[in-house]
């Protein structure tokens, strides 16, 4: 969708043409642009990752030297870093065979990667982020920005608050998050699109599982340790980069993508990871 995105608008939200090379040739031919463009996703996949890579050049510019893309996937900021982001460190957590499907498209289209990235495999179900990040060169005593998108919606609630307790019991103070989620109201409101979208999701094997509800969303991530900055709806989202067109029956109006800050834990509290 960033590839396609990226050669077809004639004025890209974002330029990423890596999906053309990295996505294996056998799984791109089955999917039809027409079909890629045309799907609830196709907005946010879009809008998520421009929001992300903005917030990221704020906080690289307020000292921030660490990246990690938690569940990365086929994230190519690693491989067309930015002038602005050649001095930091990047992290990339993922599922082991989604991680060595990555690395080996890598090296078959000859690519080569920087020494600054960091491939770390990680199975969420038995390990946190925080002891993955332990068992690497990250460090704990400088600031760092963390990006978790397109991957909530898809654990229970009691997984996501998890995850967010741990990226907070191993990040300093002033270190950075964006995340997307669902509002969980959606799943209420017997919406025929939504409900046809989660068929097709759960039908790949990947339902839908828990979102958060905007309305509490801040006072949800401060029991975590974050202070959250910002909350954008998709619309919102979509606004902000100048694609309002987009919002049409079908897209995903019950996603969000939020930017947060680690403050520690209330009255002492420490996470377990």
């Amino acid at each position: 969708m960033r590839a396609l995105h990226s050669r077809s608008d004639p004025h890209p939200v974002l330029q990423d043409p890596w999906g053309d090379r990295l996505v294996p040739p056998e799984i791109r031919d089955t999917l039809p642009e027409e079909l890629l463009a045309r799907s609830p996703a196709f907005a946010n996949v879009i809008t998520r990752s421009r929001y992300a890579e903005d917030a990221l050049k704020d906080a690289i510019a307020q000292g921030v030297r660490q990246y990690v893309l938690i569940g990365a996937g086929f994230d190519s900021f690693a491989l067309r870093t930015p002038e602005y982001a050649r001095e930091i460190q990047i992290f990339e957590l993922d599922h082991p065979a989604t991680q060595e499907l990555k690395l080996r498209r890598i090296r078959e289209c000859g690519i080569s990667v920087a020494p600054s990235v960091h491939f770390i495999p990680v199975n969420f179900t038995e390990q946190s982020v925080a002891e993955a990040l332990a068992a690497s060169t990250y460090r704990t005593d400088r600031l760092s920005f963390f990006s978790w998108l397109g991957v909530t919606m898809y654990l229970t609630r009691e997984a996501n608050k998890a995850t967010l307790k741990s990226v907070a019991s191993c990040a300093l103070t002033g270190s950075e998050l964006v995340f997307t989620y669902m509002d969980e109201r959606i799943y209420a409101s017997k919406s025929d699109s939504f409900l046809a979208f989660t068929e097709r999701v759960a039908a790949m094997g990947e339902p839908f599982l828990s979102g958060f509800d905007p309305t509490t969303l801040s006072r949800d991530l401060l029991d975590c340790g974050f202070d959250l900055r910002e909350d954008l709806s998709g619309a919102q989202a979509n606004a902000r980069y100048g694609r309002s067109a987009w919002d049409v029956p079908g897209r995903p109006s019950h996603s969000h993508i939020a930017r947060a800050t680690v403050v520690g834990f209330p009255r002492g509290e420490i996470s377990t990871s």
